[in-house]
């Protein structure tokens, strides 16, 4: 069997370290998370860690970065085939919602904790958070078939956004799928009366809903 190209192999554990990170982000929280665990965690040396990243501050930005552009990658490549209507409505509130019950939230929300005493991680989170909310109102607002420029569905897809991060911390302590399921339902069914009922959308011939 041939060898795996040394770039590639480098990259493979590359890959891994970040992974890793995430991971330990996500399971044991930020303080836990040094590059010695992460090694462990990857299966690699800590030299060879160390090779790929320096510092835990190197490991931790790459990781970040790593982790934005997983997120928001999860996010524009998945594909809706549900018909228009309340059903649709309903499938994509619950994926956005399901997006903030995962790892890659959880292991943000340590980010995000950690930071607010950080000034420097904030700098850093900060700017990837806008790019990450930008990049989910736009691919919620094309799913949904919505009219942006109406200022209420405008809000509307933000409050859903934002009702989907409240459940996500309401997730952390106990299993809280059951009471979800139910909100994600009643939520989609007012979301899907708004769009309804926006005059943009029956001003550009757009079906109502």
């Amino acid at each position: 069997m041939p060898r795996e190209p040394k770039q590639d192999r480098s990259r493979a554990t590359r890959r891994r370290l970040l992974e890793a990170t995430i991971g330990c982000l996500s399971e044991s929280g930020w303080a836990a998370t040094t590059v010695g665990v992460v090694a462990e965690r990857a299966g690699v040396s800590r030299g060879a860690a160390q090779h790929h990243f320096p510092t835990r501050e190197d490991l931790i930005t790459a990781a970040l970065e790593f982790m934005f552009d997983t997120r928001i990658e999860r996010v524009r490549t998945e594909v809706f085939e549900v018909p228009p209507g309340v059903s649709r409505t309903e499938a994509v509130v619950g994926r956005i919602v399901d997006h903030c019950t995962g790892d890659l939230f959880r292991a943000a929300l340590q980010v995000w904790t950690a930071a607010a005493a950080d000034p420097a991680l904030r700098q850093l989170l900060v700017p990837l958070e806008e790019k990450f909310g930008r990049v989910s109102h736009a691919v919620a607002v094309e799913q949904l078939g919505a009219d942006d420029t109406d200022p209420v569905v405008h809000r509307m897809v933000q409050a859903t956004l934002d009702l989907a991060r409240g459940l996500g911390l309401a997730d952390l302590l106990t299993d809280d799928s059951a009471r979800r399921r139910e909100i994600v339902k009643n939520w989609a069914a007012q979301l899907d009366s708004v769009l309804g009922e926006s005059p943009s959308r029956h001003a550009s011939g757009l079906p109502a809903r």
